[in-house]
């Protein structure tokens, strides 16, 4: 997938500045595609130039006028050929995994603090998205309500926290893998 496509995306649920952009993406978008602020206001104007999105000046109170990006025709037909297109299923590089199973030629309680790590950066990232799904997706405008758009945004959320909740699964089993073999040495 291209920036491309992830920036179309987000400009078409809500048309923002560059700002607002890298911000959503710094919340949401960027859990399963990162891109850095530099990126996005490069494809941006990439894009302005194609003609895949247009931007209007908005006259801002005690700050510079912003220019707010919406996503024109050709923008709408270029996401639209990529959604029909057929994709691969992604292989993981998963460096962690590696060094899992390099531990077996080292001492595998060195690898303890490190999983450690990783799995509260998973339980961190797994308290942000419950607190998103609890903020956006509870109470009146529960499941039922939702327009798609929204639907899809919770179905993207709930694989994120499936997600999360698979790795901490998996992440205490290492640890305790890991600490049983340290116990036995």
């Amino acid at each position: 997938m291209a920036l491309e496509h992830a920036i179309l995306v987000s400009l078409l649920e809500k048309p923002g500045s560059g700002y607002e952009l890298a911000r959503r993406f710094d919340r949401s978008i960027g859990y399963f595609w990162a891109a850095t602020h530099q990126q996005i206001y490069r494809v941006l104007k990439r894009m302005e130039g194609d003609g895949w999105i247009g931007a209007r000046e908005v006259a801002q109170q005690a700050r510079p006028d912003k220019k707010e990006y919406s996503v024109a025709a050709p923008g709408r037909d270029a996401l639209a050929r990529w959604l029909h297109e057929p994709i691969e299923p992604e292989s993981v590089r998963h460096e962690l995994a590696v060094k899992i199973r390099g531990a077996a030629f080292d001492d595998p309680a060195a690898l303890i603090r490190e999983v450690e790590r990783h799995r509260q950066a998973h339980a961190d990232r797994l308290a942000h998205y419950l607190a998103g799904e609890r903020r956006d997706f509870t109470g009146p405008e529960a499941p039922g309500t939702l327009d798609a758009g929204q639907e899809l945004q919770h179905v993207v959320l709930r694989g994120g926290i499936a997600y999360e909740r698979m790795t901490l699964d998996w992440l205490d089993d290492v640890l305790a893998t890991l600490h049983r073999i340290a116990a036995e040495r």
